[in-house]
């Protein structure tokens, strides 16, 4: 008999391309989520189909397929060498997690499908440390079986996200990051965090996004560290090669941007964490080179239309950017920000309102 379990997508409120140098983020699950409709087969096959998706796949458990049925046999192939033995099953997806958006609709695939398996094979997805060894599977099928060189932010927020919160992620320790919730009361101050889409699609196997986690790597090398997460700002001055400088100075400094946006959320100073977020733009835009025309454009049309901060979030080279808006002034900074795409002569950009949604979860069991 079926089951139905879905995964969240995510936002980053601050601290990108921190989670692959051992530092901090704050992320919250999105109320967008990925749908799988799983039905478990005895044949050891996995049958595929994605109403975002015009071709289904069909093969074995072993098989190695590529394109979006890679996330889905990745889940499968990192549970099955972590012991777990997952059957063949149906699997049909659907998703309102915007596309190449940057809100991770990847780590919502996974996390839905290893939360369908876990089901499917009878274990508590309550127990302790199960939902870790999902995210560790989950992360394995992106990085290892996928190929994209991402951290770990993504997964771990799709499985661990909680209502009402962003979530402090430290990946300091090899064992995986530590999660601490941090209340996020938009509604309480009276404001909304706006997503803009801007429908520049990014892909994190390109080559862009891997170039700046080598770059990092060879700037904590350059400095005798094992991570960035080891570095000072004084230390950074000492990196001879500028650009390794930059991408050096901008992963030491968003590590405290997030130390003092969960500060000020704390304190309710939403001024500061409005300042934090620009910020935390510009070192995204200057020091470590992953904005764009499109991105920027939403960041400064946000904040001339009344936003109190923006920033892009994500990977970066496309996809969205944030913006912390008074709920009364939302309509004009959408109509603001639709208007210089037009004017501009760009696609119309698309927008969502993050609230901090649930965790990736069984909706239901026929």
């Amino acid at each position: 008999m079926p089951l139905v379990a879905s995964a969240p997508g995510r936002v980053n409120l601050v601290g990108e391309h921190t989670d692959y140098n051992r530092g901090l983020c704050l992320p919250l699950a999105l109320p967008q989520r990925t749908t799988v409709t799983l039905t478990a087969r005895d044949d050891g096959l996995l049958g595929l189909t994605s109403a975002q998706e015009q071709d289904g796949w069909e093969g074995s458990v072993d098989d190695r397929p590529s394109g979006w049925a890679a996330y889905v046999a990745g889940v499968v192939s990192a549970l099955r060498n972590d012991g777990y033995d997952v059957p063949g099953f149906d699997a049909k997806i659907d998703s309102d997690v915007p596309l190449g958006a940057g809100l991770s609709s990847s780590a919502a695939l996974e996390c839905a499908v290893a939360t369908g398996a876990a089901e499917l094979l009878g274990l508590d997805l309550e127990a302790p440390d199960l939902r870790q060894r999902l995210v560790r599977a989950c992360i394995h099928a992106e990085n290892d079986y996928v190929g994209a060189p991402t951290g770990g932010m993504d997964q771990t927020v799709a499985m661990l996200g909680s209502r009402g919160h962003a979530l402090l992620l430290d990946f300091e320790a090899d064992a995986g990051p530590s999660v601490t919730p941090v209340a996020l009361p938009l509604a309480d101050a009276g404001l909304v965090l706006l997503v803009v889409d801007t429908r520049v699609s990014h892909s994190l196997t390109d080559g862009s996004y891997g170039d700046r986690r080598t770059e990092s790597a060879r700037a904590a090398e350059a400095l005798g560290a094992a991570s960035l997460r080891e570095v000072s700002l004084a230390d950074v001055d000492r990196i001879d090669d500028p650009v390794l400088r930059r991408r050096a100075r901008h992963v030491v400094t968003e590590n405290q941007r997030v130390r003092d946006v969960v500060s000020a959320l704390g304190s309710g100073e939403w001024q500061r964490v409005a300042g934090l977020l620009d910020e935390s733009h510009t070192s995204m835009r200057d020091d470590f080179e992953i904005s764009c025309r499109e991105l920027d454009l939403v960041v400064e049309t946000a904040r001339s239309a009344g936003a109190l901060g923006a920033r892009m979030t994500g990977g970066g080279f496309g996809g969205s950017a944030i913006a912390l808006v008074p709920a009364g002034s939302l309509d004009d900074v959408r109509r603001a920000v639709t208007a210089a795409f037009v004017d501009a002569g760009l696609r119309e950009p698309l927008h969502l309102v993050a609230t901090p949604g649930d965790a990736a979860r069984v909706d239901s069991v026929s």
